[in-house]
């Protein structure tokens, strides 16, 4: 017999609360060979905020051509209606061409996405990292002079498959750069998964010592050599609250062939529901999601909690 829930022992080393910033439904699907079709798009989102997850990130406004998964952002947010709009329901957008669709949509909130590295800045942006942080300017000026909220996310924050490993230096001169264009927090992206938690600790404290404090952070683990989970807590402990994961653990990055999915929603809100840490998230109605979400795509759950509770299919 399975546990549904974990025996709780109040961990005193970790915040009382936490926010999920969950990206299932743009970073978690974005990689899917097969396109889903909007109205499972929404359904999904639906879902998810259904389950307790009050900040969702919804879709992309990138160009069709580069991630044909999200060519439907425009009619996926018209079937979610005001429930895709909001400071909860960010949207990608890489550029002002973005930035203008997703201001026609009436969200409340967008994400630009940088990268610590020049390989992954042209091989995503097809620019340099400046000329990626001159692009990211007026649309960071704009969200902010609409009343958006905006957040960074800066890529191959831990090693980059073409550069290898990445100097801390390096990424916190490209996050304050990022943060100065005005931005309200900033998402640290493990893109290939190779964090460990030392490294972890080091980056927290090399941002803090230049000014930007962990209230301002969101972490964003890639499993793929299994550490997401344990980088996370190493954040948490560091007084990070914000945490970025996906549903059933989907994802990965088009850009980046080494890259897994996303540490699995699932499990994190496991590890917190155990260590009496507050997410707001009903895990019951968030495994039934991922069940289904799993069933449209045809393949099983790659989260581990996910997999542990729900019955394999006859």
């Amino acid at each position: 017999m399975s546990m549904r829930t974990p025996q709780v022992e109040p961990d005193p080393t970790l915040p009382p609360e936490i926010t999920i910033y969950e990206v299932g439904a743009r970073d978690g699907l974005q990689n899917e060979k097969a396109v889903v079709p909007a109205a499972v798009k929404a359904e999904f989102i639906r879902r998810l905020a259904a389950a307790g997850l009050a900040t969702v990130e919804t879709t992309s406004f990138v160009n069709p051509q580069w991630v044909p998964q999200l060519a439907d952002a425009s009619e996926v947010l018209e079937l979610l209606g005001d429930e895709g709009l909001g400071p909860r329901r960010p949207v990608l957008v890489p550029n002002e061409r973005g930035l203008d669709r997703a201001l026609e949509a009436g969200v409340g909130a967008v994400a630009i996405f940088g990268s610590a590295t020049e390989s992954f800045a042209r091989k995503n942006l097809n620019r340099s990292v400046d000329e990626s942080i001159a692009m990211f300017a007026p649309v960071v000026e704009r969200a902010q002079g609409a009343g958006l909220w905006v957040r960074a996310y800066v890529s191959m924050c831990f090693g980059d498959p073409w550069e290898g490993p990445v100097p801390v230096d390096q990424v916190v001169s490209v996050a304050e750069r990022l943060m100065d264009l005005g931005c309200d927090q900033l998402s640290l992206g493990d893109t290939i998964g190779v964090a460990t938690s030392g490294h972890v600790a080091r980056l927290l404290d090399a941002l803090h010592d230049r000014g930007i404090g962990v209230d301002r952070i969101g972490v964003h683990f890639h499993d793929t050599y299994g550490q997401a989970l344990s980088n996370t807590l190493v954040a948490l402990r560091r007084g990070v609250t914000v945490v970025d994961s996906s549903a059933g653990g989907l994802g990965g990055c088009p850009y980046a062939e080494s890259a897994t999915g996303n540490l699995a929603t699932e499990d994190l809100v496991w590890a917190m529901a155990g260590a009496g840490v507050r997410t707001g998230v009903d895990l019951e109605a968030l495994l039934g999601t991922s069940a289904w979400m799993a069933q449209h795509l045809g393949r099983p759950s790659p989260s581990a909690v996910v997999r542990a509770l729900t019955p394999a299919p006859a």
